[in-house]
């Protein structure tokens, strides 16, 4: 019996989704919608207490034991504050905006696999709610989907800086989700499949994030511009375009945005453990010392540690890094990410084709994906010296150069801080004095 239990389970199969009865499938689904509700209270809980002890302050300790109803009774004030709507808005797309951003988010994590094949009331069937020949699309699609409730939700608030902020959002989704999407091409490539529950079977011996590092490296950046988060939470820069493209919104249209952005925050982390980290397998101290880990429902608990980690990353870069500018990240996107994923998906093409053809290639690409690295870290510090010298000042006081360009630093004025424009000297600005007031004034008398 205890070989039995030691058994490991088969890998489920895409012939073996469709088949589950229907009060099975529903199941399925519950489990999913309770699971991303409890993760999302349970996301802002522990962001709240561990950004706290970063600045060394308390965090929230008052709304059940430790703290841990705090999302509860913030969600239950969101659903009772006014519901205020603006004049001029339009009133059907300001409301299906944050449906739009929030119903994606859900439909997403249907096809991430949280286990092996299991046995449920007798029936046996995967720990997923289903799978697809291009399952991993369906996760690009739907963050698709999102920008649209995004824009829209700017546009319909008639507000020039809600416009703003969803135009930013968008611009900054597109370009990182076209990075994003060919980090997955070389898993695509050693995989052999786009479906989720296969990519997980072909990493059996060794994760992608061994095999693959450099395509790990470019998602974890782009997953951090496609959640919105710092450093790359522009949208919601509020010095900037005050409340971002949800300034408008509030009760529970706002708290829709919000729940969507920490499902993403789950709906991400679930695809990289997925994607590079083996999925639900035990790592390998664990699977090669016990047999029976990557068996019943062991798996589960090995997918949730990877997930609650990638969560606390995410959380720790918030509490270390500064928000970059907008000019920055957009860089960052098309002339850094971009590239180098194009660069490497012909590099891991051409090693897999030789390979396939009966040479040995693992010291090679092991070599080639240290270079691809390297190539990486250099662009991406090339880019910040260059942006550093671009932004260099001109110190007051010094002698006078050439010409100034008007447009220089890409703004249509001229420098403020230019000593001399156009060979004249300018003055420097002084403040404006406030003259003192009289003495009746103050006195009081008039």
């Amino acid at each position: 019996m205890s070989s039995l239990a030691a058994a490991p389970a088969p890998d489920p199969q895409l012939q073996d989704f469709g088949s589950d009865p229907w009060w099975l499938i529903g199941g399925k689904v519950l489990a999913i919608f309770v699971f991303l509700v409890v993760t999302v209270l349970m996301t802002m809980w522990i962001e709240r207490r561990v950004i706290g002890r970063m600045q060394l302050r308390v965090g929230p300790n008052r709304a059940g034991p430790f703290g841990l109803l705090q999302g509860l009774a913030d969600g239950v004030k969101l659903a009772l504050k006014e519901d205020i709507v603006p004049r001029q808005v339009d009133k059907i797309v300001f409301v299906l905006a944050p449906v739009m951003a929030a119903v994606p988010a859900f439909i997403s994590f249907i096809i991430i696999p949280f286990g092996p094949t299991v046995s449920v009331f007798g029936h046996q069937t995967a720990l997923q709610g289903t799978d697809l020949p291009v399952a991993v699309l369906l996760v690009l699609a739907m963050s698709s989907m999102a920008i649209y409730g995004i824009v829209l939700a700017g546009w319909s608030s008639m507000s020039p800086y809600s416009l703003l902020g969803g135009l930013r959002s968008s611009a900054q989704m597109i370009s990182y989700e076209i990075a994003m999407g060919l980090s997955f091409v070389a898993v695509f490539m050693f995989a052999g499949s786009m479906s989720t529950s296969e990519i997980v079977a072909a990493q059996h011996d060794k994760w992608f994030v061994v095999l693959l590092a450099p395509s790990f490296v470019v998602y974890v950046i782009t997953m951090m511009g496609e959640s919105n988060r710092i450093p790359f939470d522009l949208p919601e820069g509020e010095g900037e375009l005050v409340g971002g493209f949800h300034t408008e919104y509030s009760s529970l249209k706002f708290a829709m945005f919000f729940l969507a952005e920490y499902i993403n925050l789950a709906t991400l982390s679930a695809l990289a453990t997925t994607m590079f980290l083996g999925g639900w397998r035990a790592p390998a101290p664990i699977s090669t010392v016990w047999a029976g880990a990557n068996s019943g429902w062991w798996p589960v608990l090995w997918f949730l540690i990877k997930i609650f980690l990638f969560i606390f990353f995410f959380i720790w870069l918030r509490g270390t890094l500064p928000r970059v500018r907008y000019d920055q990240l957009m860089k960052l996107g098309w002339k850094v990410l971009m590239p180098f994923s194009l660069g490497w998906i012909l590099l891991v093409a051409t090693i897999r084709a030789l390979r396939n053809d009966g040479y040995e290639m693992r010291q090679l690409f092991i070599a080639a994906a240290v270079v691809a690295a390297i190539v990486l870290v250099a662009t991406v510090l090339w880019e910040m010296l260059r942006g550093r010298e671009d932004d260099k000042e001109i110190v007051p006081g010094a002698a006078p150069g050439p010409r100034t360009d008007p447009s220089a630093g890409g703004f249509p004025v001229p420098p403020m801080d230019a000593p001399h424009y156009h060979g004249r000297a300018r003055e420097p600005v002084r403040p404006a004095t406030i003259e003192k007031p009289s003495e009746e004034v103050t006195s009081g008398t008039h």
